[in-house]
């Protein structure tokens, strides 16, 4: 994995800047580069014209604002800094020291750079601190937040303190932390940009769900070939049938629902009585629409007793027993919760969640939600980019199920078929018109395809 991709906990980063250190770089110059980058960022928000206040804490953050602010006042910005404490760390003293310009009390401005506290947060906002960024945040148009805003926890993305500033851009220093992709912190950053300063890929890290890249059948292909995906419908057909649309255009090449009795579904569509004998079926989707009683439970423990890989969503989650194994689960909020009493695990926060009930259960996790989290039973994970809201609709998450489940069949591993999955949802729901149904969603599934091609 690429450095540049990779997220980082607070302790991890800690790590990497100490394995910089141990390698020759001085703090001094680590803040050089990390001040320096963001300035970059700075400048092209403010220029030469907008007014910039740097909020400068005691920690190394506040070290990085300094030098932000010497930055912009070198190359003709008009900057002032707002000391909130006097830097403690020797490198943090050092970035003062090398500041020509006005340190003020108090500001108004264009834009105002947070440079109060860092990823080693640990606990809310003091009343006076609180008090000051509320002050400066509200006189300034444009807010900046270097590395993760004062008051939020790097790495939960919880809020340390209520009602804080919301951003216009988050500017990430040498590494991407989970605040930047966790609710409620990753709703308020705005943008988000990396300032990289050389750290070097850390064993455990997470990593960002980026586009796939798939190509076009070979020359002598067949559906079997690209894949075959049973959907199982049960008592509301509706929500298989969305599923089994969107596997369609996700990249299957046979996808067939399985029903114990007629649905009318679209001619593309073949419907069929349940048939898991077939050594052509590449994988099996199991829970939209399912229903949670004895004939929903009876489907289920058939689709898992077929062996074959198998993706378990929305009724089969609640179905599930700790007997029962999969492939891949797409749990919501309320799912996880059930399925963390099923396997006995948990957590502080979505990453430790997901991460603690794949390893309990076997099964890649999708943890769903406003942020996305995947998890694989060895340890990996990855985080979604943050999706269009309108994605809040009921039917979006059948969408999902299906796409993932028919990456599945087409062959890719777990992880990269919950991740391809993850991205081509996304993806949908960016370029669809909003507000959009899921019946409008999957239409742009292919169309999401494509654009990996």
């Amino acid at each position: 994995m690429s450095p540049a991709g990779q997220i980082l906990s607070t302790a991890q980063m800690r790590g990497a800047e100490d394995a910089l250190i141990a390698a020759g770089v001085s703090v001094e110059a680590l803040m050089q580069r990390a001040g320096q980058g963001a300035a970059d960022w700075v400048w092209r928000m403010a220029g030469a014209q907008r007014r910039v206040t740097v909020l400068c804490g005691p920690g190394n953050n506040g070290g990085d604002g300094w030098i932000i602010a010497e930055t912009l006042r070198q190359r003709g910005g008009q900057v002032a800094v707002v000391e909130a404490a006097a830097p403690r760390s020797a490198a943090a003293q050092v970035a003062k020291a090398g500041f020509r310009g006005a340190v003020v009390e108090a500001a108004s401005g264009d834009v105002l750079v947070d440079c109060l506290y860092g990823t080693g947060l640990t606990r809310g906002l003091g009343e006076s601190d609180l008090a000051l960024l509320h002050g400066l945040a509200a006189r300034h148009a444009y807010r900046i937040a270097l590395d993760v805003p004062s008051g939020i926890s790097s790495d939960t993305g919880a809020a340390w303190n209520d009602g804080l500033p919301d951003y216009h851009l988050t500017i990430a220093l040498g590494a991407w932390k989970p605040a930047h992709g966790l609710m409620p912190a990753c709703a308020a950053m705005g943008a988000m940009r990396l300032v990289e300063i050389g750290c070097a890929a850390v064993e455990g890290a997470g990593r960002w769900i980026a586009r796939p890249e798939f190509s076009a059948p070979a020359p002598d292909a067949h559906k079997y070939r690209r894949g075959m995906l049973g959907v199982v419908a049960g008592a509301m057909s509706g929500a298989a049938i969305l599923a089994a649309t969107s596997a369609q255009g996700a990249g299957a090449g046979y996808v067939k629902l399985f029903a114990h009795t007629p649905v009318h579904t679209p001619p593309d569509l073949v419907c069929a009585a349940p048939d898991y004998s077939d050594p052509r079926l590449s994988a099996l989707l199991v829970g939209p629409g399912l229903g949670r009683d004895a004939q929903g439970f009876f489907a289920l423990a058939q689709a898992v007793e077929a062996g074959k890989p198998l993706v378990l969503d929305a009724d089969a989650l609640h179905l599930l027993t700790k007997g029962m194994r999969a492939t891949i689960a797409t749990p919501h909020e309320g799912e996880l919760a059930a399925m963390e009493q099923i396997f006995g695990s948990g957590g502080e926060d979505k990453i430790t969640r997901a991460r603690a009930l794949a390893q309990a259960s076997g099964m890649v996790i999708v943890a769903k939600g406003p942020d996305t989290v995947v998890a694989a039973p060895d340890g990996r994970w990855a985080l979604a980019p943050r999706a269009s809201s309108w994605l809040s609709t009921a039917g979006t998450g059948d969408v999902l199920a299906g796409a993932i489940a028919s990456r599945l069949a087409s062959g890719a591993t777990p992880f990269d078929a919950a991740c391809q999955g993850v991205w081509l949802h996304g993806e949908a729901a960016r370029i669809t018109p909003a507000p959009f149904s899921a019946g409008e969603l999957v239409k742009s599934i292919p169309s999401a395809y494509r654009a990996c091609l």
